[in-house]
């Protein structure tokens, strides 16, 4: 399967607390992949930057080939890379 997603050493700080420190996966087209952890795990911050909400301190994030860092989250979406939240209540 050709990789459709590369994430490579994805790094974001808040002050001096690492949020995320040099993540990297890779995800083929057709492939599902999970991110777990605890609160505070830095989850939310890694799926921000995917997306464009936030700028990551280092790495690199190609979709398609194409480096999508420092798009505007409104360019990323055009991509293809789209988020929905969790509803906890009704």
């Amino acid at each position: 399967m050709s990789v459709l997603l590369e994430v490579n050493g994805l790094s974001k700080a808040f002050g001096g607390v690492r949020a995320v420190n040099q993540v990297s996966f890779n995800v083929a087209a057709g492939e599902l992949l999970a991110l777990i952890g605890p609160n505070g795990a830095g989850k939310s911050t890694c799926f921000n930057m995917l997306n464009g909400q936030l700028r990551p301190d280092g790495g690199s994030i190609r979709l398609g080939g194409r480096e999508i860092v420092g798009l505007a989250p409104r360019e990323v979406w055009r991509l293809g890379v789209g988020r929905t939240f969790q509803i906890t209540a009704t």
